[in-house]
């Protein structure tokens, strides 16, 4: 149950003391706001309970970052970079991190749910802030569909391993869309709840991969197992690894799913961004040394020929049967961790736009049994399982990621203004050094990754985009976000 102040905060929300012309309350617009470690406060009272630590936050950032990069590239990356692939995904950090660095530096000046929303609102304005936020709301619904279908396939190969074969064609949609629903109950029953699930999860994936990737580290250094002659690092020459690196990083579209969820998070000044930048960390030393320990093993022209299923051949080999189960399990703990993240990001995405009139008010109330957002938990998990249904979301991954590097170059783009404009409020407690260079750096490496998708991608990618201001034209243009806090 939430406490009476909660309870008021929700009530009043429901009631706005005014309306634009739409019809919704200008003061969530314009109100001053106070973070505190226990809640987010508003002029009108409580938000959202902050109940997410440093540990939870790391949870989310890695949750939703494990997976492509372990369980599906490093079969194609070998094939296209040999062991220079492991350079690829090192890129791919310190690209991340570029990224990283800005959105940590704007999450303790702004640490509100919406993440790259409210940072990009603020800063830029109404219009952008529109568009990226509708854009990331149904990019995180592709994300989070795209992950649970990927459950349906890992849940079916499970079982297959295990000697229970149900017929994996079938069962994948039926696992993803049970799997979506429980998760979405899940977090409409309390934050808390959906945080204590990722960290178990997350943990759990963390300790089968350790185990997995520090046998494999052995092995590969001759210190366990047969001897194996090293192979030629740079086999393809230098440039594989960079084209290569364009493709990988999409592995790291997650650190940012932290700041969507800002205001659940305790000690925002300190948890945020040892949250963003730990989680990159985290993954991006994973992500090398798989491919170090893949590499290892079979060797690139090998590994390739496996395809996405060659970690599971990695694993096969260091421990029969046994080491492809766990490594399955491993991948399925991956999609539900990236799942959970994905659908309570997605919530806090649909949450900030409504709380600023650019949808309908009525998005941002509360559940006053369990103090979640409720509305916008459907608005997240019911398309949701509609993708899921449908069984076909590959092209809308690639999407969701397209609108990631547009919120991200942008993010970069927001440092720079606010560090120029810097009004009264803003006070973050984490700067960056060399900002100019850092975000200018970050911004041109988003909009450049870009390039490298397929035209597909990109064409569905822009018309939601336009789709989106158009619904700002429409619906909220007298909206006026830019320098309010």
């Amino acid at each position: 149950m939430c406490d009476p102040a909660l309870r008021w905060a929700m009530d009043s929300a429901e009631e706005p003391a005014g309306a634009n012309r739409n019809g919704e309350s200008p003061a969530a617009v314009a109100a001053p706001t106070e973070a505190t470690e226990e809640t987010t406060v508003t002029a009108e009272g409580s938000e959202l309970e902050r109940s997410i630590g440093l540990t939870g936050g790391i949870a989310i950032g890695v949750g939703t970052m494990i997976g492509a990069g372990i369980f599906v590239f490093p079969g194609i990356a070998a094939g296209r970079a040999g062991p220079a692939a492991a350079g690829s995904f090192a890129i791919g950090a310190v690209i991340a991190l570029l990224v990283a660095l800005p959105a940590s530096e704007l999450a303790t000046a702004m640490p509100k749910s919406g993440g790259g929303y409210y940072f990009i609102s603020r800063a830029l304005g109404a219009l952008p802030g529109a568009v990226v936020g509708i854009s990331i709301w149904l990019g995180l619904v592709f994300a989070t569909a795209f992950y649970l279908v990927g459950f349906g396939n890992y849940a079916a190969a499970l079982l297959a391993e295990a000697g229970v074969d149900l017929g994996s064609a079938s069962v994948v949609v039926p696992l993803g869309l049970v799997f979506g629903a429980l998760l979405t109950g899940l977090n409409l029953m309390g934050t808390e709840n959906a945080a204590k699930l990722q960290n178990y999860v997350v943990g759990l994936l963390l300790t089968i991969l350790v185990v997995f990737l520090g046998y494999g580290g052995l092995d590969a250094l001759g210190i366990v197992g047969a001897t194996s002659a090293p192979e030629q690092f740079m086999p393809f020459g230098p440039m594989p690894m960079f084209t290569t690196a364009a493709l990988v990083f999409t592995s790291y579209l997650g650190f940012a799913q932290v700041a969507t969820v800002a205001g659940d998070i305790k000690d925002p000044g300190r948890n945020l961004p040892l949250a963003m930048i730990g989680s990159v960390l985290v993954v991006g030393v994973l992500y090398v040394a798989t491919i170090f320990v893949a590499t290892s093993a079979f060797g690139s022209d090998p590994l390739s020929r496996f395809g996405e299923t060659a970690i599971v051949e990695v694993a096969r080999s260091y421990g029969g049967g046994w080491g492809a189960l766990a490594i399955l399990l491993a991948g399925l703990l991956a999609t539900v961790s990236s799942a959970n993240a994905s659908i309570l990001s997605t919530s806090r995405a649909v949450f900030a736009i409504s709380k600023d009139a650019l949808i309908p008010q009525r998005a941002s109330r509360m559940n006053l049994r369990y103090g979640t957002p409720h509305v916008a938990l459907a608005m997240a998990g019911g398309p949701v399982l509609v993708l899921v249904a449908s069984g076909e979301v590959e092209v809308l991954a690639e999407v969701a990621s397209f609108l990631h590097l547009v919120m991200y170059g942008l993010m970069c783009v927001a440092l720079i203004a606010m560090r120029r404009n810097e009004p009264d409020w803003y006070d973050p407690d984490f700067r960056v050094p060399a900002h100019r260079l850092v975000a200018g750096v970050g911004a041109l490496s988003s909009f450049a990754l870009i390039g490298f998708m397929q035209p597909a991608s990109q064409i569905i990618g822009v018309a939601i985009m336009l789709a989106a201001a158009g619904w700002y034209k429409y619906y909220a243009s007298d909206v006026r976000l830019k320098g309010v806090l």
